[in-house]
């Protein structure tokens, strides 16, 4: 196989030394869809050396003698980008969505206040006279909890209602007043968190069904 080779590379330079010679052989190379463009019209290569390195490199593929014409094509394949790379570009694109408080001109900054309660009765009566001053949007009574605390110099546990209150962080002074003047508990609890960001529609509500 070796020694095939070597006699058909022998007879191309052959071929190619006449061709020098009577300059009557003329190879085209076209590349189609090339990687980088290039608009030279050197991509007609009529050098000498540059024909005999074209042969030379077809030597290995195309074992005929004769070729009076080669055209060789370069294909290039589409760009599909990695699950990783189309990940980067569509969150670049998009961006990360904040629902913060801030972003949204239709809200006001609101809180979740905590208020315990002895019992359901309680629970309820305090949770409706808040709604109907407005003092919240939304009261959630959450029957069922136990707490143990300090009072008055010894451990104390009881069952409780734990009420929590979505409102506007501006009616925070209003409604402690209101607790402690409609609660049973001598120190009743009131604390607020704020409220961050969350479903944009949800915090208009709030909003809306709120007292100024």
């Amino acid at each position: 196989m070796v020694s095939m080779i070597y006699k058909q590379m022998t007879l191309k330079l052959t071929l190619l030394s006449r061709e020098m010679a009577l300059n009557k052989l003329s190879l085209s190379v076209n590349i189609t869809r090339p990687l980088l463009s290039f608009s030279s019209p050197s991509l007609h290569y009529r050098s000498p050396l540059v024909r005999a390195f074209c042969l030379l490199s077809l030597g290995f593929t195309n074992l005929s003698p004769y070729f009076p014409s080669t055209t060789v094509y370069v294909q290039s394949q589409p760009f599909i980008p990695s699950p990783r790379l189309r990940y980067t570009i569509q969150s670049s694109a998009k961006g990360i969505h904040s629902s913060g408080m801030e972003n949204n001109p239709n809200t006001v900054p609101s809180i979740v206040v905590y208020v315990t309660v002895p019992n359901k009765e309680a629970g309820k009566k305090l949770a409706e006279s808040i709604i109907k001053e407005k003092l919240a949007a939304c009261v959630n009574r959450v029957p069922g909890i136990e707490s143990t605390y300090w009072w008055e110099d010894k451990i104390e546990i009881d069952s409780e209602e734990l009420l929590i209150i979505k409102t506007r962080e501006s009616l925070l002074g209003a409604l402690t007043d209101h607790v402690k003047k409609n609660h049973e508990y001598q120190v009743p609890e009131v604390i607020a968190l704020p409220i961050v960001g969350g479903n944009d529609q949800y915090l208009e509500w709030l909003k809306n069904n709120t007292r100024d």
